[in-house]
Formats: structure tokens, sequence, C-alpha cells
């Protein structure tokens, strides 16, 4: 790969009362120039991620990057979307500048504003994401989309009730230890597991526990070219960098499975010469904990409807064979669409250069990434080393 993070900054997540998109793009733009070093007026390009779909009444929202400073003025900034996985967009879109030469260092800003809206309007901008013409009247919108993944999945393999509990209350747990978690606070797997007024079910069988929240938020890293990166304080380089786009309908592939995850995976391993035995730490997509158990198995961490075995033996626990979500995830993290790619990106950057605090896992030097759009319709899979 041709490619480092050489620098990044991260806001909390959860609710930015008084503050507009605009504040927290401009505040994590900054915070990723002055970690990497980086004067404004060497960035090449800008890339922005951001949902929106009606968060926000600002529709254009690429130049808004300038405000950090007078020096980014007459640079190319754009705006990309692509569901959840919208950051990691915003990231690749700055990888292939990189790649084809065209820039050598790429200003990459993640950001969303949600939590001002009321709930039954944020479901109807996030139904956006599914099929509206067979999906679109599920009811509870996009939970409804991954209640009935969970459903099948549960028809197929079994009740699989006490995995996601016990998914929830690991990422709970390892969310205390992050500064930029929207949730920090530890839930037993007794609660997670039962219903109850406290943890309600929103879709059967997906309880509040089972959701990853609501939240506004922003994240920004800096790329740049392997020989740039050298001259600079830090550099994370990726070994792999893959996108892999499946069908939009549920309908014409097997939800339960989600082979896009496996094939950015198979293509992510292969194109850094590595076997997923060699991965010391992933960041994967929780939006609900019934996707983080079939990504395990769509990852190979386990055969297809054994992922319960990976979390009911430790496996994925933080001091286990390969901890998943030391950050806490989406689960305790947060989920700012637009903002969670990068955030993503910058957490696992932060592991492999021993930097990540509390959330460290001991030893890391290979990381690796998935960040899913959608109901696994894209799929991105990065894999991550400490270059210096």
């Amino acid at each position: 790969m041709t490619a480092c993070i050489v620098g990044w900054h991260h806001l909390p997540f959860g609710k930015h009362e008084g503050r507009d998109v605009e504040e927290l793009i401009v505040e994590a733009a900054a915070g990723a120039l002055r970690d990497a070093g980086v004067a404004p007026e060497d960035i090449d390009e800008i890339w922005l991620g951001h949902f929106n779909g009606g968060f926000c009444e600002q529709e254009f929202p690429s130049s808004l990057v300038l405000g950090v400073d007078e020096r980014l003025r007459f640079k190319p900034a754009t705006r990309v979307e692509n569901a959840c996985a919208t950051g990691s967009a915003a990231v690749f879109g700055g990888l292939k500048s990189i790649r084809g030469r065209t820039a050598r260092l790429v200003l990459v800003v993640g950001v969303e504003r949600m939590t001002h809206l009321p709930g039954d309007q944020i479901a109807a901008i996030l139904r956006k994401a599914a099929y509206l013409k067979e999906e679109g009247d599920i009811e509870g919108g996009f939970v409804g989309v991954f209640a009935r993944i969970a459903r099948a999945y549960f028809q197929r393999y079994g009740d699989q009730s006490e995995a996601l509990a016990r998914i929830a209350a690991k990422n709970h747990r390892n969310g205390c230890d992050n500064p930029w978690a929207q949730m920090r606070k530890e839930l037993s797997v007794a609660f997670c597991r039962e219903p109850s007024d406290k943890n309600p079910m929103v879709v059967p069988p997906l309880k509040r526990t089972d959701c990853s929240l609501v939240s506004d938020g922003a994240a920004a890293l800096v790329l740049a070219d392997v020989e740039t990166a050298l001259a600079l304080e830090k550099a994370v380089v990726f070994r792999a960098a893959v996108q892999v786009n499946d069908h939009l309908p549920m309908s014409r592939r097997d939800v339960v499975a989600f082979e896009g995850c496996a094939e950015a995976w198979r293509r992510a391993l292969s194109q850094a010469q590595v076997a997923l035995e060699d991965l010391d730490v992933v960041e994967t997509h929780d939006c609900f904990t019934i996707a983080e158990l079939i990504e395990y198995e769509a990852m190979g961490l386990t055969p297809r409807g054994e992922g319960a075995r990976a979390i009911l033996e430790g496996w994925t626990e933080r001091d286990g064979k390969l901890p998943v979500n030391p950050s806490g995830g989406l689960k305790a993290k947060g989920h700012p669409i637009g903002a969670t790619g990068v955030s993503m990106h910058v957490l696992v950057a932060m592991q492999v250069r021993g930097e990540a605090g509390a959330m460290q896992v001991k030893d890391a030097e290979l990381g690796g990434l998935y960040n899913m759009g959608g109901a696994c319709v894209a799929s991105y899979v990065s894999i991550l080393e400490a270059l210096r």
C-alpha cells in the first residue's frame, strides 16, 4: 500500500447541544492538522464524510472544512456518502488520490449531528439506507431490518439471546475505558439479556441494549504518501484497504451470511498477505449486536452458525485471542453515521501505535476494521500497521 495515517483527532460522541455540524467539522479538522504537524497550505485535498439525508439543513457541507484556516481556501473538497460506511468512503477517497499521485497530503473528516431530532424522524431518515421498494414498511425502520436478520439467524441456528447479551455487555464494559464514548457505563449480561422497563424490547428479538446509540460527533485524520509520512512524527500504514458492495435488496441475498463482509475480509487479508490469526485487534461494525455476531463468522473467526462460540468462550474479550471492539464499538461509543468509519480508523491507528490509553490491547501491532453501510450492502475493511 502507498498511504499512511499521520495524524488524527476525535471528538466525544454523544449530544453536542448548541453546536452545529460546522463547529464539529472545524474542531476535528483543526485537531488532526495539529496532531499531524502539517500546515494547512500543504494539504492537497479534503474529503468529508457526511450522511445527512435530512439530519442537517446544510446539504452542501464540503467547503465548511475551509473554515479551519484561510490557507485551506481553494483546496478541492468533496463530500461523500455511503450510508453507515460514509466515514470509510471518505477515507478511501483520500487513499485513491494518494495512490493515483494526485495528492501527497489529504485531510479527511467524518461528521454527523443526529440527536436534535425526534426519534420517529431519525428512524425515517435511517430507513432510507434500506431498499424502500421492499423494506420501507418494515416495523421499526432500520431496527426492524436487523430484527428480521436476527429472527432469520435464530431460526436457522437457534436462539442466540445469550450471545447477544454477552456482546452488549462486553462492549459496554470496554466503553468505560473510552474517553470519547457516549455511554461509559458497565451493564451486566443479565440486564442485557432480559427485557425490562429499563431495557425494553424494541423490535423482537432486539432490545434496547442490542441497538447502537443515536449520536452527534466528528473525527478527522490526515493521510500521506509513504515518502511524506516518513518525515513526520508518526505513520500508520495501510496494509490493505478493500471495498465491496452487494445488492441493496435483502431478497437478493442470504441476509444471515453477510457475504459482502466475508468477501471484503477475504480480499483484505490476501492483499495484506496475512491471516486472520495474525491480527491483534479488530474494530467491527456493531450497529446491532446481531451484526457483530454474524461478523465473527464472516471474518472467519468461527464457522457459519458458530459465532456465539467467539463471545461465549471469551475469544473477543480484550484479553482474548482476537479482541473485538476494545473501544466499546458503536454499541457504547455511539454511531454518528458520517463519523463512524473515520473513528474506526483513528482507533485502530492508536492501537497499533500503542497509544490507545486504557483501551490498549497488549502488544497490538496489526489491526483490522470493518465498517458497514446498510444491511451489509457496503463493506469496507482496512488492515493497519505502524510504520514508525
